[in-house]
């Protein structure tokens, strides 16, 4: 098997996909969903720390417009305006 990545050992790289393919697919979906979150929290960090003057709702606001566009995070801050005016 020829290596797929030029930064591995190619005897690394085999016990990796070996791993891969024992692996059940419960064990699967966790190593997914821990590098879901940690790309998450990574994003978040990232924004927080660009934007710092920025309070915790329209830091949340500009990660919904990177992740998912402008459309849906102008309707979730009309959503955040709505919600807080119930609130109070």
């Amino acid at each position: 098997m020829r290596t797929q990545s030029t930064d591995t050992d190619s005897k690394t790289e085999a016990a990796w996909i070996a791993l891969l393919q024992e692996a059940t697919p419960a064990r699967k979906f966790a190593q997914v969903r821990s590098l879901s979150e940690l790309t998450l929290s990574l994003s978040r960090r990232a924004i927080a720390r660009r934007n710092g003057h920025l309070r915790e709702a329209e830091l949340q606001v500009l990660l919904v417009h990177h992740l998912y566009g402008a459309e849906l995070a102008d309707r979730f801050r009309e959503y955040l305006k709505d919600r807080s005016r119930e609130e109070a």
